[in-house]
């Protein structure tokens, strides 16, 4: 049977419960509670995606509920989070598990790359969690790639700047999205969806 590298109880998240199954099944967490599987030596849980997403604009105010010219452009001072209802429950078994005091650190088992970093760091951050954080980064879901992830585990902290680009391009869709959206709509009495990626794509095609 495969030996864990942890010499701590751990606590594992990953980006997808399918993921999530994998990972458990190395580990040896078979125990199926509601939310994540557990094992003899810790926790594998999960997000579905992006758990968290940006705020509507009317929650940064009541005025931007109704569209108008002159309330543009909408651009937050502080960028609000929000679970959206249907993933609120998973939300709320990943805070309890990040508040635990039975865990020494969390493993961002999230995809390898841009978009896993920022589904980890937004539930983490909404999560209010200072629990400590280690870094699984690999590309296969083979066996024995993920017990050799689990053996060169990089602090969470290396991997900030890719968390920073993810917001940077998150913002930007955001800004552009719901700016353009409204002001388009406006300007032509009918709801024209315009994005950052989205317009320029079929314009292309």
């Amino acid at each position: 049977m495969y030996q864990n590298p942890f010499t701590e109880r751990f606590l594992v998240i990953a980006e997808k419960p399918s993921v999530a199954r994998t990972i458990a099944q190395v580990l040896v967490c078979e125990d199926k509670k509601d939310g994540y599987l557990e094992g003899p030596d810790g926790v594998v849980s999960w997000c579905f995606g992006h758990l968290a997403e940006y705020a509507m604009p009317e929650a940064y105010d009541e005025r931007y509920r109704k569209w108008s010219l002159e309330a543009l452009p909408i651009i937050p001072d502080k960028w609000k989070l929000e679970v959206t209802g249907d993933k609120a429950k998973q939300f709320r078994v990943l805070k309890e598990l990040l508040s635990s005091n039975e865990f020494a650190y969390a493993v961002n088992a999230c995809d390898a790359g841009r978009e896993g970093q920022s589904i980890f760091d937004r539930v983490y951050e909404l999560s209010g969690s200072h629990m400590p954080v280690k870094r699984l980064w690999i590309s296969s879901m083979e066996d024995a790639a993920i017990r050799e992830g689990f053996e060169k585990l990089k602090p969470g902290t290396a991997y900030d700047a890719l968390y920073e680009a993810a917001l940077c391009r998150e913002r930007a869709d955001w800004i552009v999205g719901m700016n353009a959206t409204r002001l388009f709509s406006c300007l032509y009495g009918q709801t024209l969806a315009v994005g950052r990626v989205m317009t320029p794509s079929l314009a292309m095609v």
